[in-house]
Protein backbone atom coordinates (compact mmCIF):
# COMPACT_ATOMS: atom_id res chain seq x y z
CA UNK A 1 0.00 0.00 0.00
CA UNK A 2 3.19 2.61 -0.32
CA UNK A 3 1.87 2.90 -3.30
CA UNK A 4 -0.74 4.76 -2.44
CA UNK A 5 0.41 7.32 0.14
CA UNK A 6 0.91 10.39 -1.96
CA UNK A 7 -2.66 9.62 -3.92
CA UNK A 8 -3.74 9.20 -0.18
CA UNK A 9 -2.19 12.25 1.28
CA UNK A 10 -4.16 14.73 -1.08
CA UNK A 11 -6.90 12.81 -1.08
CA UNK A 12 -7.26 13.89 2.72
CA UNK A 13 -5.43 17.85 1.90
CA UNK A 14 -8.72 17.97 -0.92
CA UNK A 15 -11.58 16.15 1.83
CA UNK A 16 -10.96 18.53 4.35
CA UNK A 17 -10.59 21.60 2.21
CA UNK A 18 -14.22 20.35 0.84
CA UNK A 19 -15.67 19.02 4.13
CA UNK A 20 -15.86 16.09 2.57
CA UNK A 21 -16.34 12.32 4.01
CA UNK A 22 -15.22 9.58 2.77
CA UNK A 23 -17.03 5.69 2.80
CA UNK A 24 -15.86 2.81 0.46
CA UNK A 25 -17.73 -0.52 -0.87
CA UNK A 26 -15.34 -3.04 -1.84
CA UNK A 27 -15.21 -6.76 -3.42
CA UNK A 28 -12.24 -6.94 -5.66
CA UNK A 29 -10.09 -4.91 -3.60
CA UNK A 30 -11.09 -6.53 -0.48
CA UNK A 31 -10.80 -3.72 1.89
CA UNK A 32 -7.51 -2.68 -0.15
CA UNK A 33 -9.23 1.43 -0.92
CA UNK A 34 -9.89 1.64 2.77
CA UNK A 35 -6.59 0.43 3.80
CA UNK A 36 -4.89 2.79 1.28
CA UNK A 37 -6.82 5.88 2.49
CA UNK A 38 -6.09 5.24 6.24
CA UNK A 39 -2.07 4.84 6.04
CA UNK A 40 -2.52 8.74 5.76
CA UNK A 41 -2.12 10.14 9.62
CA UNK A 42 -6.08 11.86 10.65
CA UNK A 43 -7.43 10.46 8.09
CA UNK A 44 -10.23 9.79 10.38
CA UNK A 45 -11.33 13.54 9.86
CA UNK A 46 -12.80 12.42 6.44
CA UNK A 47 -12.55 9.29 6.24
CA UNK A 48 -16.06 7.27 7.71
CA UNK A 49 -15.76 3.47 6.91
CA UNK A 50 -14.91 0.56 4.34
CA UNK A 51 -17.50 -2.03 3.59
CA UNK A 52 -16.22 -5.16 2.39
CA UNK A 53 -18.78 -7.04 0.48
CA UNK A 54 -17.06 -10.05 -1.19
CA UNK A 55 -19.70 -12.47 -1.31
CA UNK A 56 -23.33 -11.77 -3.09
CA UNK A 57 -24.91 -12.20 -0.14
CA UNK A 58 -22.90 -9.50 1.68
CA UNK A 59 -23.85 -7.24 -0.69
CA UNK A 60 -27.36 -7.70 0.08
CA UNK A 61 -26.97 -7.55 3.79
CA UNK A 62 -24.75 -4.52 4.16
CA UNK A 63 -25.14 -2.66 1.17
CA UNK A 64 -28.68 -3.09 0.17
CA UNK A 65 -27.92 -4.25 -3.32
CA UNK A 66 -31.33 -6.22 -4.50
CA UNK A 67 -31.14 -9.61 -5.28
CA UNK A 68 -33.07 -9.16 -7.94
CA UNK A 69 -30.02 -6.73 -9.61
CA UNK A 70 -27.33 -9.44 -8.58
CA UNK A 71 -29.35 -12.13 -10.55
CA UNK A 72 -30.22 -10.32 -13.19
CA UNK A 73 -26.97 -8.19 -14.04
CA UNK A 74 -24.19 -10.21 -11.49
CA UNK A 75 -21.99 -8.96 -9.06
CA UNK A 76 -19.63 -6.95 -11.40
CA UNK A 77 -21.81 -4.85 -13.16
CA UNK A 78 -22.52 -1.25 -13.78
CA UNK A 79 -26.14 -2.15 -11.90
CA UNK A 80 -24.20 -3.30 -9.11
CA UNK A 81 -22.35 -0.66 -8.36
CA UNK A 82 -24.08 1.52 -8.68
CA UNK A 83 -26.55 0.14 -5.73
CA UNK A 84 -23.22 -0.79 -3.67
CA UNK A 85 -22.82 3.00 -3.40
CA UNK A 86 -25.56 4.38 -2.99
CA UNK A 87 -25.52 1.86 -0.10
CA UNK A 88 -22.76 3.00 1.01
CA UNK A 89 -23.93 6.22 1.30
CA UNK A 90 -27.54 5.45 3.09
CA UNK A 91 -25.13 3.23 5.95
CA UNK A 92 -22.64 5.83 6.40
CA UNK A 93 -22.03 9.30 7.46
CA UNK A 94 -20.15 10.06 4.17
CA UNK A 95 -21.18 12.78 2.04
CA UNK A 96 -19.15 10.74 -0.69
CA UNK A 97 -18.57 7.43 -2.29
CA UNK A 98 -16.65 4.77 -4.09
CA UNK A 99 -17.79 1.14 -4.85
CA UNK A 100 -15.88 -1.42 -7.29
CA UNK A 101 -17.14 -4.66 -8.09
CA UNK A 102 -14.59 -6.66 -10.42
CA UNK A 103 -12.88 -10.07 -11.36
CA UNK A 104 -9.32 -9.75 -10.20
CA UNK A 105 -8.51 -13.71 -11.90
CA UNK A 106 -7.14 -15.41 -12.27
CA UNK A 107 -10.35 -17.55 -12.59
CA UNK A 108 -13.74 -15.69 -12.40
CA UNK A 109 -14.08 -14.59 -16.49
CA UNK A 110 -17.81 -14.82 -18.04
CA UNK A 111 -18.52 -14.09 -21.60
CA UNK A 112 -18.25 -10.34 -22.04
CA UNK A 113 -16.32 -9.88 -18.91
CA UNK A 114 -13.00 -10.91 -19.09
CA UNK A 115 -10.58 -10.77 -15.81
CA UNK A 116 -9.64 -7.25 -15.19
CA UNK A 117 -13.13 -5.84 -15.81
CA UNK A 118 -14.15 -3.70 -12.90
CA UNK A 119 -17.42 -1.13 -12.39
CA UNK A 120 -16.56 1.33 -10.30
CA UNK A 121 -18.99 3.97 -8.90
CA UNK A 122 -18.82 7.09 -7.58
CA UNK A 123 -21.12 9.32 -5.71
CA UNK A 124 -21.80 12.15 -3.92
CA UNK A 125 -24.67 12.03 -1.12
CA UNK A 126 -28.37 13.48 -3.15
CA UNK A 127 -26.75 13.41 -6.63
CA UNK A 128 -26.40 10.51 -9.10
CA UNK A 129 -23.56 8.13 -9.35
CA UNK A 130 -21.34 7.68 -12.18
CA UNK A 131 -19.89 4.73 -12.57
CA UNK A 132 -16.97 3.69 -15.10
CA UNK A 133 -15.89 0.36 -16.64
CA UNK A 134 -12.56 -0.38 -16.38
CA UNK A 135 -10.35 -3.33 -18.14
CA UNK A 136 -7.23 -3.78 -16.58
CA UNK A 137 -4.01 -5.69 -17.17
CA UNK A 138 -2.11 -8.08 -15.01
CA UNK A 139 -2.52 -10.36 -12.68
CA UNK A 140 -4.67 -10.39 -9.73
CA UNK A 141 -2.29 -7.79 -7.76
CA UNK A 142 -1.83 -5.63 -10.69
CA UNK A 143 -5.58 -5.46 -11.28
CA UNK A 144 -6.37 -5.07 -7.59
CA UNK A 145 -3.66 -2.26 -7.62
CA UNK A 146 -5.24 -0.60 -10.74
CA UNK A 147 -8.68 -0.65 -8.62
CA UNK A 148 -7.44 1.08 -6.03
CA UNK A 149 -5.49 3.87 -8.10
CA UNK A 150 -8.79 4.05 -9.73
CA UNK A 151 -10.68 4.58 -6.60
CA UNK A 152 -9.13 7.35 -5.07
CA UNK A 153 -8.24 9.34 -8.35
CA UNK A 154 -12.60 8.82 -8.83
CA UNK A 155 -12.64 10.30 -5.30
CA UNK A 156 -10.67 13.21 -6.09
CA UNK A 157 -12.18 14.20 -9.22
CA UNK A 158 -15.18 14.37 -7.34
CA UNK A 159 -14.18 16.54 -4.64
CA UNK A 160 -12.33 18.26 -6.80
CA UNK A 161 -15.53 19.27 -8.83
CA UNK A 162 -17.38 20.31 -5.66
CA UNK A 163 -14.57 22.85 -4.83
CA UNK A 164 -14.32 23.85 -8.83
CA UNK A 165 -18.45 25.14 -7.85
CA UNK A 166 -17.92 26.90 -5.30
Amino acid sequence: MELFVELSEQLGEIALKSEDVIASAESCTAGGIACAITQTAGSSQWFDRGFVTYSNQSKEDLLGVRHETLQKFGAVSKETAEEMVCGALARSQATIAVAVTGIAGPGGAVPGKPVGTVFMACCRKGQLPVVERHQFAGDRNAVRESTIEAALLGLKKLILNKIDLK
